[in-house]
């Protein structure tokens, strides 16, 4: 496998439709539930989906798209914190500072690419994103499944797989969600 990551601008959009598939991937929430909240589930899928197509061409690129060739095979939203206020409607996931942040936010990977590296190529391309963004760091609300019952949602990513790339717990406010970040050198200018 080759993997080239690019960034979701409206010309592969379409890879995107492809990737999350008829029903959008995770219950159809189209990358919208940090941004608008359970009210993603009480509107139409379509709804979503058009939302964050709009999100997409006004840009910048609200996240990533891994390639194997020309088939879009795997997904991560990294933007500034900011853009995703409902993660600091619980007390759970709410900032741990005022540091401006970005945040990887959730992944999809296609069936049959799962356990294959894919997410942590995306999290290395969003960790030079965010760098040439400015950020300071970039954050992550992974699960931790070393725990015996951990939570089994991983769309948000697993905390070895983060620790194994530099992160660092910063917090942990729930027995399975720690909240891991990895501080960013400035870009060379």
């Amino acid at each position: 496998m080759d993997l080239t990551i690019r960034p979701l601008t409206p010309d592969v959009w379409t890879a995107l439709e492809d990737l999350f598939g008829r029903k959008g991937a995770c219950n159809g929430c189209w990358c919208m539930f940090w941004r608008i909240g359970a009210a993603y589930n009480r509107r139409p899928r379509e709804e979503n989906k058009a939302a964050f197509r709009d999100i997409v061409e006004q840009g910048p690129p609200p996240g990533l798209l891994a390639f194997d060739g020309e088939l879009a095979v795997g997904w991560c939203q990294v933007t500034p914190r900011e853009d995703l206020p409902w993660m600091d409607r619980g007390r759970v996931l709410r900032r741990v500072d005022d540091a401006p942040v970005w945040s990887i936010s959730c992944f999809y990977i296609r069936s049959g690419y799962r356990r294959r590296g894919v997410t942590s190529a995306l999290i290395e391309a969003a960790l030079k994103v965010a760098t040439d963004a400015g950020a300071p760091a970039l954050e992550a609300i992974p699960v931790d499944k070393a725990l015996p019952k951990g939570v089994s949602n991983d769309f948000t990513g697993v905390a070895s797989t983060f620790r194994r790339l530099g992160f660092e717990e910063i917090a942990r406010r729930s027995p399975a969600r720690p909240i891991m970040r990895r501080p960013l050198a400035p870009a060379a200018a």
